[in-house]
């Protein structure tokens, strides 16, 4: 089981009270993965969430037999696996690691769970995760623009 400082250095926790921390720390189990290994793949069941204690996570989406595209790299303190809270559909990418990483997890249902019986909680994740989804959509947003201003038919058209 995590300390709750340790928990602190997650960036979806970071703004929670010790009493709340002390809520979901019962719930949290600490993985180490090697590199190259494979923490949930896209189409799998998504079951858990994911903080990044320490090491590096690449997010990966294939959309074809050939090609694979980087959706983006997660560092330690941020989160991954939302499909697991938000949609309960499952991933629609495949996480590796770049690294040997120390992975926190906790069952989707269980953050659910907490978020309905705690609302200040629910509330300060809600914020914390809205702020880490808009940045993310930012990041996509200059990526998607970047592409389509360097595509040399595009370019032309300029």
């Amino acid at each position: 089981m995590p300390q709750i400082d340790e928990l602190k250095s997650i960036v979806l926790l970071s703004q929670l009270t010790h009493e709340m921390l002390e809520k979901i720390q019962p719930y949290i189990e600490l993985f180490i993965f090697k590199k190259d290994d494979t923490i949930f793949s896209e189409g799998s069941e998504a079951k858990n969430f994911y903080m990044l204690k320490s090491g590096k996570v690449i997010l990966e989406k294939r959309i074809s037999s050939k090609i694979t595209v980087s959706l983006g790299t997660i560092k330690p303190g941020y989160s991954f696996g939302w499909s697991s809270i938000l949609s309960k559909q499952p991933f629609t990418s495949e996480s590796i690691c770049t690294e040997t990483s120390e992975i926190y997890s906790i069952k989707g249902d269980r953050v659910i769970e907490l978020l309905n019986t705690d609302h200040s909680m629910g509330f300060i994740i809600t914020q914390s995760l809205t702020r880490v989804l808009k940045d993310r959509l930012d990041r996509m947003e200059e990526q998607f623009l970047r592409a389509i201003r360097e595509n040399p038919d595009i370019k032309a058209l300029m």
